[in-house]
């Protein structure tokens, strides 16, 4: 499952996301989206589970939470539509 994580702080980096998540089930991969030009947070980012079951408890434990400062928030990410 990829998840969308909303509203990071700019401190928030892809190590401390993967490391947040980790805390439920394992994590494949956490990326903070950065802002092409200027190199600095956009203040979202995705974390991807390979087990569904892990990937819907870490969801549910991690809405709201604070993380660095800021309650994030939390959705299944949606598929992407070519351009």
């Amino acid at each position: 499952m990829n998840i969308f994580v909303g509203n990071l702080s700019w401190g928030v980096d892809d190590a401390a996301l993967q490391e947040a998540f980790e805390a439920h089930g394992v994590v494949e991969r956490a990326k903070v989206i950065q802002d092409r030009e200027t190199g600095r947070s956009r203040g979202f980012g995705f974390v991807e589970m390979p087990n569904q079951a892990e990937a819907e408890a870490a969801l549910e434990a991690m809405e709201g939470k604070d993380l660095m400062g800021r309650s994030i928030r939390c959705n299944e990410s949606e598929a992407r539509e070519r351009r």
